[in-house]
């Protein structure tokens, strides 16, 4: 608890930047949403790409930027400094230290997702998540997923420069399976099943269902939850103090 409150304060303290993080997927959704008419357009579906696609879109780029970006580059700058060499010298654990940042993170991205919720409501009129509990699962399961692959990149970047490299490339390739600039459903068969088994593809699949009503799918909730555990492990494993 008192890591967790001491990080939650050095994070706080950055808060223009972490102002820019979570105000940036709502002021996309915002922009795109004004400027391009389809965003509005009833669709043959009945419903609007502002309703459900968009919204949960824009909320998996904030968390996808946290993850890759934000996080290591936390973790990376602390190794380069010598933070993570003076705490090796006391009882803390390596998951503790992990745990906190993941913890934080997903507060962070909890207040972004509600901001982008409010401000899709109040100017375009879109719809809440209909299925309340099964977003939240899916969300703060999915959320803990990509920062679990976060952490792997914080675990084995040597420097603050080099982790938000890393994550760049790490980042895009999971917007496309994603289905951020290609609509998972018009993907290719191959691409497709690539999609499927990626923890950004079920969890994007999964807010949008939750989004629309539906219950999220058995087998996606299952693939983020393994992402969960697999990647959370390797950051433990590959963590290092300096």
């Amino acid at each position: 608890m008192k890591l967790f409150l001491i990080e939650a304060r050095l994070h706080l303290r950055e808060w223009p930047f972490l102002l820019f993080t979570v105000g940036l997927p709502t002021l996309l959704l915002v922009a795109l949403g004004l400027s391009i008419p389809d965003m509005t357009k009833v669709q043959e579906s009945g419903e609007r790409a502002v309703d459900t696609h968009m919204p949960s879109m824009m909320a998996l780029l904030s968390l996808l930027t946290l993850a890759c970006n934000v996080l290591p580059a936390v973790l990376a700058t602390y190794r380069e400094q010598g933070v993570l060499r003076r705490m090796s010298t006391t009882p803390v654990h390596p998951g503790r230290v992990l745990g906190v940042q993941l913890l934080i993170n997903l507060g962070v991205g909890a207040v972004s997702t509600v901001i982008l919720i409010v401000a899709g409501k109040l100017v375009f009129g879109s719809a809440l998540p209909r299925q309340w509990v099964g977003f939240i699962l899916v969300f703060l399961l999915g959320t803990a997923a990509l920062l679990a692959i976060g952490l792997v990149i914080a675990a084995i970047a040597p420097n603050g420069k080099v982790a938000p490299g890393i994550g760049s490339a790490v980042m895009f390739p999971l917007m496309f399976v994603a289905g951020m600039w290609v609509p998972r459903e018009t993907m290719p068969d191959a691409m497709r099943v690539v999609s499927d088994y990626s923890v950004a593809g079920p969890f994007a699949q999964a807010l949008r269902d939750t989004w629309a009503g539906h219950a999220p799918q058995l087998m996606h909730l299952v693939v983020i939850a393994a992402g969960l555990v697999v990647f959370g492990g390797l950051a433990v494993r590959l963590f290092r103090w300096e």
